[in-house]
């Protein structure tokens, strides 16, 4: 009987440290885990801050577009374009401050040019300017294409 009561209390004992045992990670596991996250990590990042400056340069390119607008309408209005961006009633930074935007008058025409400035865009090698003149002939530069900037 003795005997039979010191088993149990061995099997009681075991069972106690195999519930314990199962309780949390291993630090292998934990390593594993981080190994992974680090992975997704480095492949979503770049993929993240790209998606942040396409979005900023639609930004920028509705601006250029908005501004060439007012250009055509106050020609219409002074036979003339205007050199100055308040006389059209456009501001000089984008709603976000991500862009400048600049107006250059010459030869009977005009070429808008916004500028990476800060947040997501500063920095930005692949698409430093976009540029629209009169004539609606897009460009940029950087080292992207005109297509990959302007999003054809």
């Amino acid at each position: 009987m003795k005997q039979d009561n010191c088993l149990s209390t061995r099997k009681k004992i075991m069972m106690k440290s195999r519930v314990h045992k199962s309780k949390g990670f291993t630090l292998i596991e934990l390593m594993i885990v981080v190994a992974i996250l680090g992975i997704l990590a480095t492949l979503a990042y770049p993929n993240y801050t790209g998606y942040l400056q396409r979005g900023a340069r639609a930004e920028a390119m509705t601006l250029l577009l908005d501004a060439a607008n007012k250009q055509e309408q106050y020609f219409v209005d002074n036979r003339e374009y205007a050199s100055a961006l308040a006389d059209i009633g456009v501001p000089s930074t984008s709603g976000n401050g991500y862009f400048t935007l600049s107006v250059v008058v010459a030869n009977g025409g005009y070429t808008l040019t916004a500028t990476a400035a800060s947040g997501p865009v500063r920095g930005d090698t692949v698409c430093t300017t976009l540029s629209l003149n009169n004539l609606g002939i897009k460009t940029n530069t950087g080292t992207g294409s005109v297509d990959e900037c302007w999003e054809r």
